[in-house]
């Protein structure tokens, strides 16, 4: 009996993603939109419209592999946004199809242990939504990591060029050249948008955005600053360089002072629910009635929800700012 529900559910998503796709078509409403932003980008005088039409010309370039079955989603930017941070080739659509095939197989996994149905569809779908976005996570938080290291060489770097007399440009050109990995990436993007036109604020506010992080926020201010103000740009930025390093020593020190307390929080945090797969693994019966009698339900949504509550605070209490 697990074996045709197992298939049943395979066989609803395929259709599904098959129906989205053959009925999902374009709509009317955005082809006309899209018809009224080329009429305008053609007959456009000023730079700053180019600009933005050549801007319009590259996302819609690089989002064509993406089916129709991605515009069902909610909030579809901010995850194409989160999905590009990663620095990865994915696309919302490998993401999506993805999600479905994590739920598939962790739902027939449930039911061939003979887990109850709605265990197993609860348990495959948090799989489904919680897998795909903390991989997502994991990569991105990696990728800033590793930028956030190698930063302080770029700038380092950059201060090198203004002293021998180059431009920012092409300091920006160097280190993109000089420096591999996600440093590199970066700075490469701000030179190719400072290239079609864009300017240099607008540039690096767009990495600091797709980035998100204090550091190089830090550095378009202090570009920004100096540029309306004037003074001695390698100076300004051989400080920042070196306040940066001091904050990541700071940050190394903190993690090092509450990695034990942020142990004691995941063994605490994991223990109910290895002590309740054990449990079932031994004897399911002595826990079904949590999934059928409505008391017993009750208290494991409470449990649950304080349980969260105490893993807010201890998050909170191990999460220093610097």
């Amino acid at each position: 009996m697990n074996l045709p529900v197992i298939l049943i559910i395979a066989g609803a998503f395929l259709a599904f993603a098959f129906l989205a796709i053959l009925l999902g078509g374009p709509s009317s409403g955005k082809a006309k939109s899209r018809r009224l932003a080329t009429v305008k980008d053609r007959h456009a005088a000023s730079t700053e419209a180019v600009v933005a039409a050549q801007m319009r010309k590259t996302i819609q370039a690089g989002s064509k592999g993406d089916s129709t079955l991605t515009q069902f989603l909610p909030r579809r930017e901010e995850l194409e946004k989160r999905i590009r941070r990663t620095g990865k080739g994915w696309t919302l659509t490998q993401y999506m199809f993805a999600s479905m095939i994590l739920f598939v197989v962790a739902t027939g996994g449930m039911l061939i242990v003979r887990a109850p149905f709605l265990m197993a569809g609860l348990v495959g779908l948090l799989i489904a939504l919680g897998l795909p976005y903390l991989v997502v996570g994991i990569a991105i938080k990696r990728r800033v990591a590793q930028f956030n290291s190698r930063f302080p060489d770029a700038i380092d770097l950059l201060v090198r060029g203004l002293k021998s007399g180059l431009p920012v440009t092409e300091t920006f050109q160097v280190v993109s050249q000089e420096l591999p990995g996600p440093v590199g990436e970066e700075f490469k993007g701000v030179v190719e948008r400072i290239r079609i036109g864009n300017t240099m604020e607008a540039a690096l506010q767009e990495t600091a955005d797709m980035l998100g992080t204090p550091e190089f926020q830090f550095f378009c201010i202090t570009i920004q600053i100096q540029r309306e103000t004037g003074g001695n740009l390698a100076e300004t930025l051989a400080n920042l360089s070196d306040v940066l390093r001091k904050r990541a020593q700071m940050k190394l020190k903190i993690r090092a002072m509450s990695s034990e307390a942020k142990a004691s929080a995941y063994i605490v945090g994991a223990l109910p629910f290895f002590v309740f797969g054990v449990v079932w693994s031994v004897n399911p019966g002595y826990l079904e009635g949590f999934f059928h009698e409505e008391r017993l339900m009750i208290a494991g949504i409470g449990g649950l929800i304080w349980m969260s509550i105490g893993a807010g605070i201890m998050a909170k209490m191990v999460n220093f700012e610097i």
